[in-house]
């Protein structure tokens, strides 16, 4: 897949969100052409890519509190999700 197009990547998560759920809508109805269809598609491919990355970003991001043995804060560290 190519680099995903600025107008894509300035977009925050939620709009970007909203507009690929308008696309899977659109194909969903089988009411456009096909020339449309492969449009669309391929702004939705970058669509997701974009939220995927945002996503792994925010992520990498989150940290959890770590605790002591008497249940005192003690610090943080980067958050385990596996």
């Amino acid at each position: 897949m190519s680099d995903i197009p600025p107008e894509i990547s300035a977009l925050p998560f939620e709009e970007a969100l909203r507009r690929l759920e308008e696309i899977v809508g659109q194909l969903e109805t089988g009411q456009v052409s096909l020339e449309k269809s492969i449009e669309i598609y391929e702004t939705g491919n970058h669509l997701r890519a974009h939220c995927e990355s945002l996503l792994k970003g925010a992520e990498a991001r989150i940290e959890k509190i770590t605790v002591s043995a008497n249940g005192q804060p003690k610090g943080t560290e980067p958050l385990d999700v596996d």
